[in-house]
């Protein structure tokens, strides 16, 4: 497009386009860490109930628990009951109780925990859990807490993606920043559960816009030719961000103060994020070419080429996108991405394909503790697969295609899942290996799914069709715990329907135009006009 020729000249790789990526993708490294924050601020540690108050304390731990907690059907001792009285009897016995001397006490009286919790706090100094004890009856809320997060990042996306759209990828970004910042500094002081729900929902609401409009500023100011290197360098922020998430974890071990951790940097970004440059391409757009022409003429600046900036007027920016912005006319919003014949169709291709990717790959992270290693280990295993996924999804979208590689990911992706369901339990090295092998697959195809999205859809309603599939995403995450409950029916339900998700939606991608080597579309128009030469191209 006509705008690609105005940024060429100004200077399309020099140093505005590096510090202006660069400052974009250091959020991006703490995005991971409210993103997965729940892993480790919601960890449940061992805890049994509190003993009797007429127990004396100068009894060993273990003592203590053996007259006051009877073990469960598997003989183990009992989360959630105690005996009505202590049973000072079992003091005599040299180990603690076996199921068969359970199976004795079955008529004695047992009574939840009046008197509260004990922790095992070896793993973490301080949870959610232990703090508002979110067990037994309450635990359930732990699941809840991280379904209201989701639910902020769904209604974030829904509108942000429109507001953006409307006021400027900039503006919204700021606030998304201070929002982030604010809420996450509440959530860590929060008195209560349900006000640290309040406030993470915020959070989540916060990630949407950062991402959204983050990936928008980064496009809409580098060249085609590039766009491919750039979006992959943003991803990998993305990885990088989840491990270190796990040493920040690892040595803040309270969840107050690893919440205000991954919070505070985000006053920092919000003070520089001013300095940013709005989309020149979105201003012209939308009918403020002075700011548009100031911009370009900054950037020329910063990259050191003043003179070709000067050259720039308003006539010449009307001049060379006439076409476009004579399209431009009137106000956009979500029906638009269902208005044309092709947008209807590259909308629900797209929707199919965030939905069943955030679907699958939630599906899958909820299953971790199968490998029976600590959580930090686990978070690593699981980070670290992103590096080498992204590498192969990146040459393969560089040389193969756009289309290929997000269709390959997410089919690979959900046939790894269903051989799983083969596999016998006890074969865990085997089940574990498939299990990362479908995790980087899902990795790949989320880093597809930002750029391919972000070049399919115009620039006039790129914010919305952003904002439409990444709700449609959040969906797919929501959704994803509720369908391990059929395994309570059918075991290898779940299985299936996770593997299967991806699967028709990588056959669904076939539906989708090919985008390697192609400008931005800046309207509707021109995404039509796009599909109809690749038919006349095709005869």
């Amino acid at each position: 497009m006509a705008f690609g020729d105005l940024l060429d000249q100004v200077g399309s790789t020099g140093r505005f386009q590096i510090l202006h990526v660069t400052l974009l993708c250091i959020p991006v490294l703490l995005m991971a860490s409210h993103n997965l924050l729940q892993n480790f601020v919601a960890v449940v540690p061992p805890h049994f109930c509190s003993a009797h108050s007429n127990v004396s304390q100068s009894l060993r731990p273990e003592e203590i628990l053996r007259i006051t907690v009877p073990l469960d059907a598997k003989g183990k001792p009992h989360r959630c009951k105690r005996y009505a009285a202590p049973q000072w009897h079992l003091l005599n016995k040299n180990e603690t109780t076996d199921y068969w001397e359970y199976e004795q006490l079955e008529d004695v009286d047992v009574q939840g925990c009046k008197e509260g919790w004990s922790y095992n706090m070896t793993e973490r100094s301080s949870t959610i859990i232990s703090d508002w004890h979110l067990v037994c009856d309450l635990r359930s809320l732990k699941q809840m807490g991280q379904t209201v997060y989701m639910g902020g990042v769904l209604v974030g996306a829904f509108v942000f993606g429109g507001l953006s759209d409307r006021y400027g990828r900039r503006i919204l970004l700021l606030f998304s920043h201070l929002l982030m910042a604010v809420s996450g500094t509440c959530a860590a002081f929060a008195p209560s559960f349900s006000v640290f729900c309040l406030f993470r929902f915020g959070c989540g609401m916060a990630l949407s816009g950062l991402g959204l409009n983050t990936f928008s500023l980064i496009v809409e100011w580098i060249p085609t030719r590039v766009r491919t290197v750039v979006g992959t360098t943003t991803g990998y922020c993305y990885t990088v961000g989840q491990l270190i998430l796990v040493g920040l974890a690892y040595f803040i071990r309270d969840w107050r103060w690893l919440t205000l951790t991954v919070s505070l940097p985000f006053y920092i970004f919000f003070l520089y994020s001013w300095w940013f440059h709005e989309s020149s391409r979105w201003l012209a757009l939308n009918n403020k070419p002075e700011l548009a022409v100031k911009n370009l003429k900054s950037v020329a600046k910063i990259n050191g080429r003043q003179e070709e900036g000067e050259k720039i007027d308003i006539n010449m920016l009307q001049e060379s996108m006439k076409k476009e912005m004579s399209s431009t006319g009137g106000s956009y919003n979500a029906l638009d991405l269902f208005r044309t014949p092709r947008m209807r169709i590259m909308t629900a291709s797209l929707s199919a394909v965030w939905l069943s990717t955030s679907f699958a790959y939630y599906g899958l992270a909820m299953d971790l503790q199968k490998f029976g290693v600590d959580i930090y280990l686990i978070q690593v295993i699981f980070g670290a697969v992103d590096i080498p996924a992204k590498v192969v999804i990146t040459v393969s979208m560089s040389f193969i295609g756009r289309r290929p590689s997000q269709c390959g990911a997410l089919i690979i992706a959900g046939i790894t899942i269903l051989v799983n369901l083969l596999v016998p339990h006890d074969k865990e090295i085997v089940r574990t290996c498939l299990a990362v092998m479908g995790k980087g697959c899902l990795a790949a195809s989320f880093n597809c799914c930002y750029l391919y999205t972000g070049e399919l859809y115009p620039t006039i309603i790129r914010q919305t069709g952003m904002g439409w599939v990444s709700m449609m995403a959040r969906v797919g995450a929501m959704v994803a715990p509720m369908i391990l409950l059929t395994a309570d029916y059918i075991t290898w339900l779940p299985g299936l329907i996770y593997g299967g998700a991806p699967i028709l939606s990588g056959l669904a991608g076939i539906y989708l135009p090919e985008t390697l080597g192609s400008p931005l579309p800046d309207t509707i128009q021109d995404v039509e006009e796009r599909q109809r030469n690749v038919h006349e191209n095709n005869k």
